[in-house]
């Protein structure tokens, strides 16, 4: 990815965090989910210390963080696919509204004394899944808030939103349980929500310019989505980052409870006030967070990051008060902030419109699928090593796993033009091609001369990642045995129809590539072919 000057424009107007909210329908949408999300936190906080009064078990309080995590995993994709094919503002909508109603049947449920540890972890599983549904769409709209300049400062402004609900939501939580009772949380949660729907109601997106292909389908949109993850390499460094940082840092979050309750033996406003310092501390961070990656970049910001989560893992191994444990819990959010952002933003950029929301939902299951994971991990590593050994491990993991991922470069300053560029002439038939016509072969005949044959096939390196990313499921590239410099590229899509959309899905940074093979090209321009195989009526025959 090219970067950008340090004086650039775009530099600037990324140093300005409060940007975004120039954007009026960006600052109504932000201040409702600040507000709910403040109901969220305090939901999860008495979530978590309910269930230390349920169980002792490590394991089972280690699980609160799986059903919260584990929808996101499960069901990433899927979602990410609903992002993209359908009306995101209708599917928010419809998100909101069912975490919104299934928070106030917990709520009715608490209150008639029908609590159990298996009923706290399913509430916590579907509500986290109808979370899960609405998060890719979340990420989608951001780019249609704010102007493209802004769209890291509005990120970072989501996660500072996030972060202030931290902050705030679970030492209320503390508060509310010890004024109004275990069921005051889930209450204040489901009518804090209300607020978003309302928000979301009242938005209207501008009309986005017509589609001239019908919407993908589900099941072939999320094949093309995994299928463009694969083949995205600025965005699988990043899943790679993701995976290795969350996997270790989901200890604190997963143990945090017992942290809380036996090293520090404090009580829910104890608990309240842990989470709290993280979201300080992540507050805290995001103010210094643009000129900390405008000083050292992306890949420093996130070693940085790292180090400081190892540092307070072993804070909390170590700690044997409240306030050793409030200093751990600061610099955690201070680390969590520099690292998610930063993972955040990086694979923001990565990815073009037409799958922004799969790409995102890629970048959501492996980041959740990681601390799913590490909190079943860390719950047993507690019972076995205890708190301080899982703490611990943690702690060196992280640090291992920075040195080991460093070679995985993440997306350094300027912003790659992932705008369609609509270069690709429109194909020239003999008659009408049914849509779902296929298999489909194109070729393309390229002249090149005997000595640009190392430079040329260079080039075709880098155009076989970029149809293969786009929708080829094969690809290959032969020189004609029989006529000196003649070469073949060869690329197989699922579909006619699915071929037109990749005309519609290359980018102007796409066309550089093509424009470099093309400089190769002696006479005429590359003669393309496409080929179909036969309808089925005609296949029947054979």
């Amino acid at each position: 990815m090219p970067s950008a000057s340090p004086g650039s424009e775009n530099e600037s107007r990324k140093s300005s965090p409060l940007a975004p909210l120039k954007s009026h329908v960006f600052a109504v949408i932000w201040t409702a989910t600040v507000v709910s999300n403040v109901g969220s936190w305090m939901q999860s906080a008495a979530g978590g210390w309910l269930m230390t009064a349920l169980s002792p078990e490590p394991r089972l309080i280690a699980m609160v963080q799986v059903a919260t995590a584990l929808p996101m995993f499960l069901v990433g994709l899927p979602a990410g696919a609903l992002a993209d094919i359908l009306n995101q503002r209708r599917l928010l909508l419809a998100a909101e509204t069912a975490g919104t109603a299934l928070t106030f049947a917990f709520a009715l449920g608490l209150v008639a004394g029908h609590l159990t540890p298996l009923l706290l972890l399913g509430f916590t599983f579907l509500s986290s899944l109808a979370a899960a549904l609405a998060t890719p769409a979340w990420q989608s709209i951001v780019p249609k808030l704010v102007e493209r300049a802004d769209l890291g400062a509005a990120v970072a402004l989501n996660s500072v939103g996030i972060n202030i609900s931290r902050a705030i939501g679970p030492a209320l939580a503390g508060i509310a349980i010890a004024d109004w009772g275990q069921s005051s949380p889930f209450w204040i949660n489901a009518a804090s929500n209300i607020g978003v729907i309302v928000a979301l109601a009242w938005w209207r997106p501008e009309a986005a310019e017509r589609r001239p292909l019908p919407a993908e389908r589900f099941t072939s949109a999320i094949r093309t989505g995994l299928r463009h993850a694969r083949y995205n390499l600025q965005l699988r460094a990043t899943l790679v980052r993701a995976a290795g940082f969350f996997f270790f840092a989901s200890a604190y979050w997963a143990l945090l409870p017992l942290v809380a309750r036996d090293r520090i033996a404090g009580g829910p406003q104890t608990y309240g006030l842990l989470l709290a310092a993280i979201g300080v501390g992540a507050l805290s961070g995001a103010f210094f967070l643009p000129d900390l990656k405008a000083r050292l970049g992306p890949n420093q910001t996130v070693a940085i990051g790292s180090i400081g989560t190892a540092l307070a893992l072993v804070g909390f191994g170590l700690t044997r008060d409240a306030w050793g444990g409030y200093l751990a819990s600061y610099v955690a959010g201070l680390s969590w902030i520099a690292v998610l952002s930063t993972l955040n933003v990086s694979a923001q950029l990565a990815l073009p419109g037409w799958v922004r929301g799969r790409g995102l939902a890629t970048y959501g299951t492996i980041m959740f699928g990681s601390l799913t994971l590490g909190s079943l991990v860390w719950g047993e590593l507690a019972s076995r090593l205890g708190l301080s050994g899982a703490h611990m491990v943690a702690a060196a993991g992280c640090a291992a796993t920075l040195l080991l991922l460093m070679p995985w470069k993440l997306q350094a300053g300027g912003i790659l033009d992932l705008t369609p560029s609509g270069y690709w002439p429109e194909p020239v038939l003999a008659d009408h091609v049914d849509g779902d016509r296929g298999p489909v072969l194109v070729t393309i005949e390229y002249r090149i001369r005997l000595e640009d044959r190392r430079g040329f096939l260079d080039e075709m390196s880098r155009m076989a990642v970029i149809r293969k990313r786009d929708g080829a499921y094969e690809w290959g590239i032969f020189e004609d045995l029989g006529d000196e410099g003649r070469w073949l590229e060869t690329f197989l899509v699922d579909s006619w129809l699915e071929h037109l959309r990749q005309h519609d899905r290359v980018t102007n940074a796409d066309r550089d590539i093509s424009e470099a093979v093309s400089r190769y090209q002696q006479g005429s321009a590359p003669l393309v072919t496409h080929l179909a195989a036969p309808g089925n009526d005609v296949s029947k025959q054979y």
